[in-house]
């Protein structure tokens, strides 16, 4: 049995919330866009994947695991994010959310010029956001709940109101 690496999910979780703070603080116009903290996490994460693998639940837990996964979908680095795809799909079942699987899938696919599976990737903000198109978008729902996601019109919904035009 794999022991949990405490430091690891200490410093993967503190930096997932820099990488939140920044873009809630973009979001609400309190700040401007950072970039130069996703160039940290990326170039920091990429560190921690060379050493240790991919940060599975086992190894620092659900919530750092989750962490390791919201920086690489803000990757700058498509091949890098690629390759944690990968790694993340290599793994047993339970070591990685098969939602978060879904969600760094459609934005590699998006990346790529290619449509997404799982109706997770949105572009543009208020008014002009849009979804980014879905391959056998009929069928998005099952998909989506394959991996444990809700809804796309509940996902549409939640993102709409996040990113609402300035009215």
């Amino acid at each position: 049995m794999e022991m949990l690496n405490q430091s690891l999910s200490n410093e993967l979780l503190q930096m997932a919330e820099a990488d939140q703070a920044m873009r809630i603080k973009a979001i609400n116009r309190e700040a401007e866009w950072d970039s130069s903290v996703d160039e940290r996490n990326q170039a920091r994460l990429k560190a921690i994947v060379d050493e240790h693998g991919w940060p599975t639940i086992p190894k620092v837990g659900a919530e750092a695991s989750n962490a390791a996964w919201l920086l690489v979908q803000h990757a700058l680095d498509l091949k890098f994010m690629e390759r944690c795809l990968e790694l993340m799909e290599s793994l047993p079942s339970g070591e990685v959310k098969p939602a978060n699987i879904a969600y760094l899938k459609d934005r590699v696919l998006m990346m790529n010029g290619k449509p997404q599976i799982y109706g997770t990737q949105f572009q543009g903000t208020g008014e002009g956001m849009h979804v980014y198109p879905i391959n056998d978008a009929e069928r998005v729902d099952e998909r989506r709940a394959s991996v444990g996601l809700g809804t796309f019109a509940e996902n549409e919904a939640r993102l709409r109101e996040l990113y609402k035009a300035d009215s």
